[in-house]
């Protein structure tokens, strides 16, 4: 046999054997089947909403389509297992059952065709697209279609992400078709893409900048639970909290007079205020003063240390 005529055999053999199981199975709930060949045999998986039914008492019904199959399809030692299908209404070919049970029992097209697609989409569906084609209204055939969401209908997508039944529904003006088509959520589709924000540069000016901010605050914070270790630190979270100013003074440099300020001493023009054993003046926004242990003008914000 040439390999094309063996694969139009084994399509014509699963889709007839697909066509018996779901007329011996209708009753309880098939959901589809597949075909795995091993060296052991033919493992089928037959999907259904109740097992139990397709099992049978003490496995009666299984033995029976087992001994069917064999009989008729000729296939190499066929095992069948039963599986429960967990959500029927993500599953097509139970979907397009009830559908086709339903307009038998009487319900209208539209109101059976709509009721099955808010089921199919509440359960979580990407999309889903249901077909009804016969004697709907009249004596002449139309199609009624209803689809909802997102769904594919040409390429490779279809054969793998589309999830596809068909039942019929018998009425007396004629027989009616119907198609479901259902996208399970989690599908991966071949045209999604997913928007990313787009992180923003960091500015290395603008994050040293936070980061000295915040060793001033922790200073600053430091000072007022009096957790200052030693005179330097001491020294800079004053002139931070009274001054503003931000570089640091030693007591070394105090005493050899590196923090005197550029307004000479003999400049008359500068108002000073005496306080008793202290004098002091405002210099450009900034209080200096000066007392018995220095003989210089400097910041009052300054530490000075205890002389011995």
């Amino acid at each position: 046999m040439a390999i094309e005529k063996k694969f139009v055999q084994e399509g014509y053999v699963k889709a007839s054997m697909d066509e018996y199981f779901a007329k011996q199975l209708s009753k309880a709930g098939y959901g589809g089947m597949e075909i795995n060949r091993t060296p052991m045999g033919t493992q089928i998986t037959v999907y259904a909403e109740k097992p139990g039914m397709v099992i049978g008492k003490a496995g009666k019904v299984i033995r029976k389509l087992t001994r069917d199959i064999d009989r008729i399809y000729d296939i190499d030692n066929p095992q069948i297992d039963a599986q429960e299908v967990k959500k029927p209404e993500l599953n097509a070919q139970m979907m397009a059952t009830r559908l086709a049970s339903s307009i038998e029992r009487g319900w209208y097209f539209r109101k059976a065709g709509h009721n099955t697609l808010r089921a199919i989409m509440n359960s979580g569906a990407l999309g889903c697209e249901i077909v009804i084609s016969g004697k709907l209204t009249g004596a002449r055939s139309r199609v009624e279609k209803l689809v909802d969401g997102y769904i594919k209908h040409a390429g490779k997508p279809v054969d793998d992400i589309v999830d596809e039944g068909f039942a019929t529904a018998v009425k007396k003006l004629g027989t009616l078709g119907c198609k479901v088509r259902i996208i399970p959520p989690g599908a991966v589709l071949p045209d999604s893409f997913d928007i990313r924000k787009v992180v923003e540069e960091v500015n290395v000016e603008a994050v040293a900048k936070d980061t000295a901010k915040a060793d001033i605050t922790e200073l600053v914070d430091k000072k007022s639970e009096g957790e200052v270790a030693d005179e330097e630190e001491a020294v800079e979270v004053t002139d931070i909290e009274e001054t503003g100013v931000t570089e640091e003074a030693s007591a070394e440099e105090v005493e050899e007079g590196s923090c005197v300020d550029e307004v000479s001493e003999s400049d008359d023009s500068i108002p000073v205020e005496d306080l008793g054993d202290e004098q002091r003046r405002l210099v450009d926004g900034v209080w200096q003063h000066k007392h018995e242990s220095y003989d210089y003008w400097h910041p009052v914000a300054r530490v000075h240390k205890e002389e011995k």
